[in-house]
């Protein structure tokens, strides 16, 4: 428990000093807010007998794109960082449109992210944002080129806030392979008339929200309407602090956690509040809450676990988290991809230099600059 302890510690310091300029945050107290600990508590209980990967509470059923986020299959693309809504709750500014990018690395053609699918073995991906559809053609085209060049059964779908979506959009992403599309309904006022439209057009409609603790009663509310009209799922996810939405966060009365990042308590209360609600009302529409916590710990190890293996590690070297558990023979494997200016012999072009993966075994650094080809797979001792 001491290790324990100190890990919390380090958070709380951490967390303290990185919004030192905002002295009127309410950190959670063990003892002053027992109350909602007891209520969040109590609601886990009731929910818990449904848990995906033993991580996630749902409630019915949970779409096909989270089972792949879960298992660690799923690759989500920034199609651009511009948006055009002003939703309270965003962590980022979101006003700059950027190459698409995802895992730190740009892809500048369509074609070489599609590849970096393929390559990879990516049994599902995501466009997301910023919005998606304020740059329809760029998306259009990148859906295309996966269609055309990974494989065929890659499952694909689509966030956005709703507000460009119309017939024509939506019927021109269904005819080109578009499997999912998710709504950000809190960006519209909770609005549902253009989740009507994309009901008639695609195979999976779904909401995926924050859990708003003020717009519990009226979401409950809504999932009547939402299983009538034929919506499949709703993802929660909990409302975390940042210093970009700290102004319009704050002045609502929420308790924070210390943790990775700050996040909201009530706003995980409403979550397991709604789960609980369509839990006994036996609605027909699927529920998952997508805490902080998954989010940040969990989609990390499913990225790492394809590393490593691409890394040539044995499958039964690598944890449940995607590190590496021991060495081979006292060598250290990399692993690197080839950087260029146009597409050639199956290269993919990059931007930049990607990201570093870490063996946990006595602390040694694995670093994946990336730039040889895939399938040169190197020793070092």
């Amino acid at each position: 428990m001491e290790a324990f302890d100190a890990y919390l510690n380090s958070l709380m310091n951490k967390n303290r000093l990185e919004f030192s300029d905002f002295s009127e945050i309410k950190w959670l107290n063990y003892y002053v807010d027992n109350d909602l600990i007891q209520k969040r508590n109590q609601l886990v209980l009731k929910v818990e007998d449904k848990l995906f990967k033993q991580t996630k509470p749902y409630y019915n059923h949970i779409s096909k794109g989270c089972q792949l986020c879960c298992k660690g299959l799923w690759s989500c693309l920034f199609i651009t960082n511009k948006c055009n809504a002003n939703c309270f709750y965003c962590p980022a500014a979101q006003n700059i449109d950027e190459t698409p990018s995802t895992q730190s690395m740009e892809f500048l053609t369509a074609e070489l992210y599609a590849d970096y699918v393929k390559t990879f073995g990516f049994k599902g991906f995501s466009f997301s944002g910023g919005e998606p559809l304020l740059f329809f053609d760029r998306t259009l085209d990148y859906l295309k080129a996966v269609r055309r060049i990974a494989s065929p059964d890659v499952y694909i779908w689509l966030y956005t806030n709703g507000i460009l979506a119309d017939y024509e959009k939506l019927k021109i992403l269904a005819d080109n392979g578009l499997n999912e599309i998710r709504f950000d309904i809190g960006a519209t006022n909770y609005n549902i008339e253009k989740l009507k439209i994309a009901t008639q057009l695609l195979p999976v409609v779904t909401v995926e929200i924050p859990a708003v603790p003020e717009k519990t009663d009226l979401l409950n509310e809504l999932l009547y309407d939402l299983d009538k009209i034929g919506v499949k799922n709703l993802n929660l996810h909990q409302l975390r602090l940042t210093k970009y939405n700290a102004p319009q966060l704050l002045k609502r009365n929420y308790t924070y956690v210390n943790a990775e990042r700050p996040i909201v308590l009530e706003s995980e209360i409403s979550a397991l509040e709604t789960l609980l609600y369509a839990k006994e009302r036996d609605l027909q529409i699927g529920i998952n809450y997508c805490s902080f916590h998954y989010k940040n710990r969990f989609q990390k190890a499913g990225f790492r676990k394809i590393l490593a293996k691409l890394a040539g590690n044995d499958e039964t070297m690598i944890t449940e988290n995607g590190f590496v558990r021991k060495l081979q023979a006292n060598e250290l494997y990399y692993l690197t991809y080839k950087i260029s200016n146009e597409r050639t012999d199956n290269s993919i072009e990059l931007k930049s230099d990607i990201a570093r993966y870490y063996l946990k075994e006595e602390n040694v650094g694995l670093k994946l600059s990336l730039n040889e080809k895939i399938d040169t797979v190197q020793k070092s001792v």
